[in-house]
């Protein structure tokens, strides 16, 4: 099965589940990037993050040679900004017509994914969701116990 590992990450969290998934299966792994690469800190990072998911921003993003229909799997991953996918990643679902893929997702979040899965579901319909996981704060487990986690999750996802 040929799959895709498609993330966005603002602080590396999302960045290092991306990676470790990546070796536990074999995966091309692509890393959106949003042309404004500026990084915010402290409150004005979390009034910049969520305004624009309430304003329901969509980031211009830097091209991303990646063309979806050559996949089986396509695994999706996020941080979790007030409660949805971070924007950029919305974007490029908006800019792409992906159907009939089977599809997993991941999300890193601090304080709870809240309903980032149905946000993100609602957003890629005609697509079979294979399975779904979120890591609190990836950067400050284990890598042994993240691996764990990863490798029992692909596993369940058939990937």
């Amino acid at each position: 099965m040929k799959t895709a590992i498609i993330y966005y990450s603002y602080e590396g969290n999302t960045a290092l589940a991306a990676r470790t998934i990546a070796g536990e299966i074999k995966a091309d792994i692509f890393e959106i990037k949003t042309v404004d690469e500026k990084k915010r800190t402290g409150f004005a990072k979390y009034l910049w993050g969520g305004g624009q998911v309430l304003r329901h921003k969509k980031p211009a993003l830097k091209p991303l040679s990646l063309n979806t229909d050559g996949y089986d799997l396509l695994i999706l991953g996020t941080p979790v900004w007030a409660g949805s996918p971070a924007p950029a990643l919305v974007s490029f679902l908006s800019e792409r017509n992906i159907k009939d893929k089977k599809i997993a997702l991941f999300c890193c979040h601090r304080g709870g994914k809240r309903n980032v899965f149905d946000k993100l579901k609602a957003l890629l319909p005609g697509n079979t969701i294979a399975g779904q996981i979120d890591f609190i704060d990836p950067v400050k487990e284990t890598p042994t116990e993240l691996k764990r986690k990863i490798s029992e999750w692909v596993k369940a996802i058939g990937a």
